[in-house]
């Protein structure tokens, strides 16, 4: 047990005032990819929002409801996608389910998209789904978020 002095670093360490060291405080380059995926899907969401806010001001839309719902949804999923990278770059293994989930979510999203005459955007939403939900679950970033069977126990 660390004395009075101890401090939490990321990924779940404990270290002595004395014993920081800086390197035990890097995220894995796994992990930390994967943050930045995260960070820019949050980034391209919003940029997503912002489009259907100014559709919403600006357009004639038949269903204002729906419109609104789905707007609303889109600051729900960038600000979900936001938080999560964030709790992730604090190494909190309980966002790496929700990120995984939301990732192979993605993966038919642009399956869909690609099939549905826009690959030059469905294929990067599989694409960035399948890496970010594979870089989760490497062996490194298991065992900084502390889950799986890699942990240090």
């Amino acid at each position: 047990m660390p004395g009075a002095g101890g401090r939490r670093v990321p990924c779940g360490t404990v270290t002595e005032p004395d014993q920081a060291d800086p390197a035990a405080q890097a995220l894995p380059a796994t992990l930390a990819w994967a943050v930045r995926l995260l960070y820019a899907e949050a980034v391209a969401v919003g940029l997503i929002t912002v489009y259907l806010v100014y559709k919403d001001v600006t357009g004639d839309a038949t269903n204002l409801r729906v419109a609104v719902f789905v707007t609303l949804f889109a600051i729900l999923i960038a600000a979900a996608l936001g938080g999560l990278a964030y709790a992730l770059s604090r190494c909190r293994p309980w966002a790496r389910g929700p990120v995984v989930a939301l990732q192979l979510i993605q993966v038919p999203i642009g399956y869909y998209l690609a099939t549905g005459g826009t690959p030059w955007f469905g294929v990067p939403v599989s694409l960035a789904g399948l890496v970010v939900a594979g870089l989760l679950v490497t062996p490194s970033a298991t065992r900084a978020l502390g889950v799986g069977p890699n942990r240090a126990d």
